[in-house]
């Protein structure tokens, strides 16, 4: 793993990380020598990973994966809408090129986006993105307002929105086919920054879902 680095603008200049990535590129190669020379000219990962642009949830040193092990689109919260291109297009490059077998969507505690999903201040832009979590929220009040400690309550709103996005990828066409022809799963994690830990969240039956086959 090396040395545990912490960068900061105003001590480290940029060549620091460059030197850096030299030291753990020999490591690597020193580890593997034909990992780097078998990724120049393709990547066949397993894992599409659909998770939140937080600089604490790193994905594959989540999971303790190699370069090109995971095929990962993030962003705020970890939202996948129905009208956006860009996750719309990561999704299906995954699915339909690439024939990942698992989709993780992943979401964590002490998300900010879901934080400020959870009140009622204006923003600015983000409040477009924000709506998406503030739906799951409406959707859900009736539970949220029954829990009194406000840290909890945005516990519970993270884990609500990883299910949201699950069922919203699982009512996407590309997603369907691929489970019902080769079964693609796709799973809902929680990640804890304060322990390191992903929890695998039960995700329930989508009551829609009939209504998405097609």
């Amino acid at each position: 793993m090396g040395n545990v680095f912490r960068f900061s603008a105003a001590h480290d200049s940029i060549h620091t990380l460059l030197q850096r990535n030299r030291s753990w590129a020999q490591r690597i190669s020193a580890l593997q020598p034909s990992l780097f020379p078998s990724l120049a000219n393709s990547q066949s990962p397993h894992i599409l990973w659909l998770g939140c642009s937080d600089s604490r949830v790193p994905e594959t040193s989540v999971l303790d994966l190699l370069p090109g092990e995971v095929f990962v689109h993030r962003n705020i919260a970890n939202v996948l809408p129905a009208n956006d291109l860009s996750s719309l297009s990561v999704l299906q490059y995954a699915v339909e090129v690439l024939e990942v077998k698992h989709i993780i969507v992943c979401g964590h505690y002490g998300c900010g986006g879901v934080l400020a999903a959870m009140g009622n201040t204006k923003l600015g832009l983000i409040d477009n993105w924000l709506k998406h979590i503030r739906d799951v929220r409406a959707r859900h009040r009736q539970e949220l307002e029954m829990i009194k400690d406000p840290a909890q309550r945005v516990k519970r709103l993270v884990e609500l929105n990883v299910v949201a996005q699950v069922h919203s990828v699982k009512r996407n066409s590309n997603v369907l086919e691929a489970m019902k022809k080769r079964g693609l799963q796709v799973h809902g994690f929680v990640y804890d920054v304060g322990t390191g830990h992903v929890n695998l969240m039960d995700i329930p039956k989508d009551p829609d879902a009939e209504v998405y086959e097609v």
